[in-house]
């Protein structure tokens, strides 16, 4: 019986219909950059001290310059360890007293500064940035900087959250039908965010659009990767994460243009508003309503494929598909993911990889110390470095296939972790070399995990299981600032040694998996389950060097024929 790949050889894998829609879904990807990274620029934190009434008045009074009345009214200036100080105490001195000398005002009140009595700022900040963040109008510094935590972490619990439930729903009630809700939440989300009057409905909007946005994402490369042949899956599912790449950079400049964070977020929200327009673009994934049995309306979508690519669909294959018989409707379980054997592996060793994505990948950059000058120019050169592994990538799993490309990528990035424990602390270059070389490994990987994730699970399941394993990043982004920040309190490279060992142990288990490269998508629970058999029990070629020393000729030649 004909399959949906069986078709596409007839209409095309990726002609006119396949690249429109990778197009417009690409710019979901892209779009989803400002959620997933924006608190680098909503939240940003400049340089602040407290607010004392009646310096501005002195210091204009005096003719001061603006470092001269640093010096002057703010404490801990100069000192290694004054941050605190310098932004969150001040000197308890009334500065509207006319008795305070213009050339030292605080010597006639004590000889030395560091008698003088501090307190905790009560009058608000003052911030060196002619711009504004989320940090600036609702001071989130000092004794509430933990409300700026609270804010990304919010996402991250939407995330979480969403990428469940909404994987369920999608893989449920279909994937155009979910995607365009998540559109349309998000976005208005984004806009009432926009304008919302404090930090509460801020956070709540925040948390709305964490809910649907990374399954919005995600149903975006879902769709795609079921519209194409298998020999373009794995280009169009690469591709579809180097676009959220190309956001990165966007948002760079996007954020450089205006500075202030009402406007960054209402201008990076609103596209959402175009994107429910893919109503009439994108059409239902003809194999979710095949594994729905709703055969006429998948063949009906497989004919406007067909015209829009310009091919004919055959005679021959126009009433087999709805006359085949795919047993009852299939509704997705979480059970589905850990009910059978081959199956409950792929889902653990799948939770496991996109945990340790997550965990590398964000770890590196907090220990690597991006913060510089520069923020936008610093976010700019951060995002170059995954090109190149998108790259890397696509020129390599074609040849080799996806399970080696892949764990390689997980070992290199545990080796690098490893390597970086050893560097000296005076060559910084080589440090940093080893550091964007373990980037590149674990950009590798996230980029592996998404793009097998989804040859790896039946059609039925396939959104559900990917939404539920990749909501592990997530798990990931919660603990990495703890593994960070609380491990460098006992040694300095104690986190390098725990990533190197999660990415060296994430590297072998990839290996327990099967190998994906030029097979078809599973569509039944049985076909998944036997991808490692009809593959081998360790590797394809393994698997190949077998058959032919007991003269399994004729699955031999099946599986070259495929590969």
């Amino acid at each position: 019986m004909p399959t949906v790949d069986d078709i596409l050889e007839q209409v095309g894998h990726f002609h006119f219909f396949q690249k429109q829609t990778f197009f417009l879904l690409a710019l979901i990807s892209a779009a989803f950059t400002p959620i997933y990274v924006g608190i680098v620029f909503l939240g940003f934190t400049p340089d602040h001290r407290c607010r004392s009434p009646g310096v501005a008045e002195l210091s204009q009074r005096c003719g001061w310059s603006p470092g001269e009345e640093l010096n002057y009214t703010v404490p801990g200036l100069g000192a290694a360890d004054g941050a605190f100080v310098r932004q969150c105490m001040r000197y308890e001195v009334d500065w509207n007293q006319s008795s305070l000398d213009c050339v030292d005002p605080l010597a006639s009140l004590a000889p030395n500064r560091s008698h003088l009595p501090l307190g905790p700022c009560q009058h608000g900040w003052v911030y060196d940035t002619p711009g504004s963040s989320i940090v600036t109008e609702f001071n989130l510094v000092c004794a509430r900087s933990w409300m700026l935590d609270l804010f990304q972490s919010a996402v991250n619990i939407g995330f979480f959250i969403g990428s469940v439930g909404i994987g369920y729903l999608a893989d449920r009630f279909g994937r155009k039908l979910c995607l365009l809700v998540t559109i349309l939440i998000n976005a208005a989300a984004g806009v009432l965010m926009a304008v919302s009057p404090n930090y509460t409905w801020m956070l709540i909007f925040r948390l709305i659009q964490g809910l649907v946005s990374k399954a919005g994402w995600l149903i975006g490369y879902i769709l795609i990767t079921e519209f194409v042949g298998l020999n373009y899956r794995r280009t169009v599912g690469i591709l579809y994460q180097v676009a959220f790449t190309v956001g990165l950079l966007v948002l760079a400049g996007v954020a450089y243009a205006l500075p202030h964070w009402r406007w960054l977020q209402l201008t990076v929200t609103l596209p959402y508003f175009c994107f429910l327009l893919y109503y009439w673009c994108i059409p239902e994934s003809p194999r979710w309503l095949i594994s729905q049995n709703k055969n006429a309306k998948a063949m009906r979508i497989m004919e406007h494929i067909a015209k829009k690519n310009g091919k004919s669909l055959p005679a021959s294959l126009q009433s087999l598909r709805a006359a085949e018989d795919v047993g009852e409707k299939l509704n997705p379980s979480f059970l589905d993911l850990v009910r059978t054997p081959q199956i409950r592996k792929h889902t653990c060793i799948l939770m496991y990889n996109w945990f340790t994505s997550s965990v590398l990948y964000q770890g590196l950059i907090m220990h690597l110390g991006l913060a510089g000058g520069d923020i936008y120019l610093d976010f700019f050169y951060s995002a170059l470095v995954e090109f190149p592994a998108a790259f890397l990538i696509i020129a390599t799993i074609d040849r080799v296939g996806r399970r080696y490309p892949w764990a390689v990528s997980n070992m290199v990035a545990g080796a690098a972790c490893l390597a970086s424990v050893f560097v000296p602390d005076d060559l910084q270059g080589l440090r940093i070399a080893v550091a964007c070389l373990g980037r590149m490994g674990i950009t590798m990987a996230y980029e592996m995990v998404c793009l097998v994730n989804a040859e790896l699970y039946p059609t039925f399941i396939r959104n559900l299981g990917v939404l539920v394993c990749s909501s592990l990043c997530d798990i990931g982004g919660i603990v990495t600032p703890f593994l960070v920040y609380r491990l460098t309190a006992i040694w300095l490279q104690l986190p390098l040694v725990v990533f190197a060992v999660v990415g060296l142990v994430a590297g072998g288990l990839v290996l327990m998996l099967p190998e994906t490269k030029g097979r078809a998508l599973p569509e039944t629970i049985e076909e998944a389950e036997n991808l490692q058999s009809r593959c081998g029990r360790w590797s394809c070629c393994c698997c190949c060097c077998s058959r032919r020393d007991h003269g399994g000729s004729a699955d031999l030649a099946e599986l070259q024929e495929r590969v």
